[in-house]
């Protein structure tokens, strides 16, 4: 098969299209003819060589995909050949075929096309695990998503809307918060040009918001922590900005504040699964009735991969970049 190698870490032009072997599936796996692939930030990260896949993963980028069941392992049973599937991956993507656990499969949600289902399961397992499951995000609550129009932001916009949330996002332009906005955000905020703590207490009547969700890190942990209401959550799960900062700890103490981080990529297979379970019972039910759908900014040839990070790394895009074969 063909697939995005990793010629040495890099910038975008180390990613080179090669013939390399077909994956070999385990009893417990299935074989996926990719339809697409999206690209995420840990794809970058990876690509230059700070982001090592898990032990046993496939060495080649992308951490989901849709596409067409090819094969199946014989412990495997709910899944058959010609399923139309996408999945969450500990790597693969960016390649003709790929093996993956059948607990981390989904059916393609009808309604969505195929190609546009391999921009949800990241996303999905993301916002689902961390502000629902592990931050308990709920109807009638507030919550804060930073960078609203990314892949992650604009699902997330989505979900806390369809469970009764009140959403506020930050984004870096006019054009970026327009497209929040129109997905359902009641309070946007241009980090460039406004204080979002200051915005926050102003919306808030003081208080703060219950949950907030940061990809920046260290840069942002004071003002994060300052943002949130008594009994708040902040989960982290990106460090753009950089992961070292100094903090006031009082306020943790004085409104009993919470603070998360998790990725997905290298938790174990049961946890993954799980995660993936859950989303197929509270998110595929929104994605179906139409309340939550994919953003998708622009699609590359698999071929053409090297420009899709170069596009991803300039954050101009809105949503999800795919990659087809």
């Amino acid at each position: 098969m063909k697939a995005i190698v990793i010629t040495t870490p890099g910038g975008p032009e180390v990613l080179q299209l090669q013939e390399v072997e077909n994956p070999k599936i385990n009893d417990d796996e299935v074989l996926i003819q990719v339809e697409a692939t999206a690209l995420n930030r840990a794809d970058t990260l990876q690509r230059k060589g700070s982001y090592p896949p898990p032990k046993g993963a496939s060495p080649y980028l992308g951490l989901e995909c849709s596409g067409i069941v090819e094969a199946v392992g014989k412990n495997v049973s709910r899944w058959k050949l010609g399923d139309q599937v996408c999945a969450l991956l500990s790597g693969g993507g960016y390649a003709e075929k790929v093996a993956v656990p059948a607990g981390q499969l989904l059916p393609a949600p009808p309604g969505v096309s195929l190609k546009d289902a391999a921009s949800i399961p990241e996303v999905a397992c993301t916002v689902w695990s961390t502000v629902f499951m592990m931050s308990r995000l709920s109807a009638g609550e507030t919550f804060l998503i930073h960078g609203g129009s990314s892949g992650i932001g604009t699902f997330a916009i989505q979900m806390a809307k369809y469970q009764g949330v009140r959403v506020f996002v930050t984004a870096g332009s006019e054009e970026k918060l327009a497209v929040c906005k129109e997905l359902g955000a009641d309070v946007c905020i241009n980090y460039k040009t406004e204080d979002f703590v200051a915005r926050v207490k102003e919306e808030t009547g003081g208080k703060g918001v219950d949950v907030i969700l940061d990809n920046v890190g260290g840069p942002y942990f004071q003002r994060n922590l300052d943002s949130l209401n008594v009994d708040g959550r902040l989960f982290i799960i990106g460090f753009m900005g950089g992961t070292v900062t100094e903090v006031n700890l009082s306020s943790l103490l004085a409104r009993r504040l919470t603070v998360q981080a998790a990725g997905l990529r290298n938790r174990t297979l049961e946890n993954k699964a799980a995660i993936v379970s859950d989303v197929e019972k509270n998110v595929w039910p929104a994605i179906m009735a139409g309340k939550v759908k994919p953003v998708v900014y622009k699609y590359f040839p698999l071929s053409e991969a090297a420009e899709g990070h170069r596009l991803m790394e300039s954050s101009k895009h809105i949503g999800k970049i795919l990659l087809v074969p």
